[in-house]
């Protein structure tokens, strides 16, 4: 059986939906409720058994500090989980800088000379957890982990889908499925156009092979944008590309303001630290609007 040791963590995005504050920090550092969203994302990673972890970011952001142990917090708050200040020694941390902006596919390239086997995607700016312990007992999300059992069982590239509202649909790539396969994505189809309610939502297992298809049959300087959207099409008109559904899981992104707000909102009435004293703060906050 392959093993999935790398994770793509990508994280080069300009944020300019975020602005202003993603001028002066990175919007993947913007903490969820109480932990930074790229907390979320490297703890899902290692919990799905990854031992490398790239983070493909911008000249103008800088991760250093994330990446370094913060063990001497933990002796001011002995109550809150370790695993929030430091990681296993055994973790490797690379740092790939993609130079210009030019889509996803581009930015997963920058790691891929470093990389010899499957690997996971996890897009910067969206965290998916059925996680909502206190940070006393941090759990990490199994997100990731789904997919990784998926590829074990079937040995296929993977794609996560999550069920939105039909009048969402034209925000994201809508999927067709056949069976537990992908048949068919659209990128921000209309409403009448869409062929179901389930689109991509930010994490992937991509396959060995992707590094040749990204440089030479895909490149970015003829599909763009849809570079990874072409791969992926390749792998469902080959052996198949298998959808891993999370839509039981809660969806968060941070890629503009009130959508971050809605996500601080939920997060926080779902979280035992802070449910009942912000449930009971939110009904007298609405009945004197």
């Amino acid at each position: 059986m392959t093993v999935v040791n790398d994770a793509v963590i990508v994280a080069a995005g300009l944020g300019s939906r975020m602005l202003p504050t993603s001028a002066y920090l990175p919007k993947e550092s913007l903490p969820l409720v109480d932990i930074p969203a790229f907390i979320h994302l490297v703890r899902e990673a290692v919990n799905a058994k990854a031992s490398r972890i790239h983070i493909i970011t911008s000249a103008k952001k800088d991760f250093s500090t994330f990446l370094e142990d913060k063990q001497e917090y933990h002796s001011l708050r002995p109550e809150i989980s370790e695993s929030l200040f430091s990681l296993e020694g055994s973790i490797k941390f690379f740092i790939h800088t993609q130079d210009k902006p030019l889509g996803l596919g581009n930015a997963i390239l920058q790691s891929l000379d470093h990389i010899d086997g499957p690997y996971l995607v996890l897009l910067g700016d969206n965290i998916i957890t059925d996680k909502f312990s206190s940070v006393q007992d941090f759990q990490a999300s199994n997100a990731s982990s789904r997919l990784v059992s998926a590829f074990n069982k079937t040995g296929l590239p993977c794609a996560a889908i999550y069920s939105v509202p039909e009048s969402e649909v034209s925000n994201y790539g809508v999927i067709e499925l056949n069976g537990d396969k992908i048949s068919q994505i659209i990128e921000k189809p209309s409403v009448e156009n869409a062929p179901s309610n389930k689109v991509l939502c930010g994490r992937y297992i991509f396959t060995k092979d992707s590094k040749e298809l990204l440089t030479s049959t895909y490149p970015v300087s003829e599909f763009g944008d849809f570079q990874t959207i072409e791969l992926q099409k390749h792998w469902m008109n080959g052996n198949g590309l298998i959808a891993v559904d999370l839509s039981d899981y809660q969806w968060y992104d941070s890629g503009n303001p009130l959508s971050w707000l809605k996500a601080q909102i939920d997060y926080g009435l779902r979280n035992l630290d802070y449910s009942e004293d912000l449930q009971e703060w939110l009904k007298q906050r609405l009945n004197h609007r």
